[in-house]
């Protein structure tokens, strides 16, 4: 089968999947999608045990889609456009502490909680890794993903300012995530240790180039935009800011998400507010919603399949759900100590640290860097422990966020 129709193929189950979502269960369209492709794909291998040509050629279709470079280098680079385009400045501008923390300090203090750990409990289940590599899933697991997070947030009710805290950071941390899986990366592969400064270097070259990147991005979409009046060309030069400007960050060597994430706020409210008319603005806004339906769609039922890869993923159940706890005690203890922080400029209850716990879901981000690993830095383990963390990230964080938040009575 020729890619295209591989892709066509992909659109077609992605439509039958949102049809039945939408239709019959009425999930949040994250949970419903991807709890379709669970048992879609769990059908498959239990059909493959009686029929193994239909789970082999199930899975040579799977595995033609590089699903690592798919999302980082194309589905990543509109969805976080989509997303961020619907970011009110002004919210985000009351919520820049906190945001600013969490993408930040907490990503690298989950990185380090989650895989020292990680180190420390795995050995009880006959498992021997190196803490190098458990400090590579610590980092590839600890960003929130801001298409599983948005996508949620979208469909249940949270307080405005708890749910400005939740997007603003999954659409920053990522680039802060990529630049620490990358340096733990070197530092596993090379027999000497980098250097701070080295470190520190990739960190200001990659995230803060990536912010001005963004922001010129932005001011100059903002600039074309202005000087027309033709909503069809504006679309288009949308369109040109995120596939253009993706691909130059990745030519120069510069974070696309953090440049995406600044692009799509600074579009999504100085050029709707001072550029564009209400007709423009209506079509840009249903344009992009539509693309993000698209792609979330594709995104979550590609994840599901992504099961089919995985071989021998009952051998690691049983770790898999010790390290869902581990994770979440990293999320809260990366939550709850910069709250003491930022407590002196705005009032943290326990309440909210126990809902940014809860709604910090994993997504497709981390089970594209857990396939980039290699095998010498243990792939089969981190995949299929990724995979489960993900699946009971959507499945049960993102189906219970809404009565937890009720019940708390937040």
């Amino acid at each position: 089968m020729s890619l295209y129709h591989t892709f066509c193929l992909l659109i077609a189950l992605s439509a039958l999947f949102a049809f039945i979502n939408s239709k019959y269960l009425r999930l949040p369209a994250s949970v419903g999608l991807m709890l379709i492709a669970v048992v879609s794909s769990l059908a498959l291998v239990v059909v493959g045990r009686l029929f193994p040509s239909v789970l082999g050629d199930a899975t040579s279709l799977i595995q033609k889609f590089d699903f690592s470079e798919l999302l980082l280098n194309c589905l990543l680079s509109f969805m976080l456009f989509a997303s961020a385009i619907n970011i009110n400045i002004e919210d985000l501008r009351k919520e820049k502490l906190p945001v600013i923390f969490f993408s930040t300090f907490s990503v690298v203090l989950s990185t380090f909680v989650v895989g020292t750990l990680a180190y420390f409990v795995l050995p009880l289940f006959h498992f021997s890794v190196p803490y190098l590599h458990c400090l590579l899933f610590g980092a590839l697991i600890s960003p929130t993903d801001p298409i599983a997070v948005l996508g949620i947030l979208r469909d249940i009710k949270v307080p405005k300012s708890i749910e400005t805290k939740i997007s603003g950071e999954s659409l920053f941390n990522d680039g802060v995530a990529v630049v620490i899986f990358v340096s733990i990366w070197r530092a596993a592969k090379s027999p000497h240790l980098p250097q701070f400064s080295d470190i520190a270097l990739l960190f200001l070259k990659e995230a803060i180039g990536g912010l001005l990147l963004g922001f010129a991005l932005g001011w100059i979409g903002y600039r074309l935009i202005r000087s027309i009046n033709d909503y069809k060309v504006e679309v288009m030069i949308t369109i040109a800011v995120v596939m253009g400007g993706y691909t130059l960050a990745s030519l120069i060597g510069l974070s696309g998400p953090l440049a995406m994430g600044v692009a799509g706020i600074f579009l999504g409210n100085h050029a709707k507010k001072y550029a564009m008319s209400d007709k423009s603005t209506e079509y840009l806004y249903k344009f992009w919603e539509l693309i993000d339906d698209i792609l979330n769609a594709m995104l979550f039922v590609l994840i599901g399949l992504q099961l089919l890869l995985i071989k021998s993923i009952g051998d690691y159940l049983l770790i898999s759900m010790v390290m869902v706890l581990i994770i979440l005690c990293g999320r809260f203890i990366s939550v709850f100590v910069p709250s003491f922080i930022i407590r002196f400029s705005e009032k943290f209850q326990r309440k909210t640290l126990l809902i940014l716990t809860w709604g910090g879901l994993r997504g497709g981000v981390s089970i594209a860097l857990a396939l980039s690993l290699t095998y010498d830095l243990n792939k089969d383990l981190w995949v299929s422990v990724t995979y489960f963390v993900v699946a009971f990230s959507i499945l049960v964080q993102g189906l219970t966020i809404e009565r937890l938040t009720k019940g708390l009575k937040v």
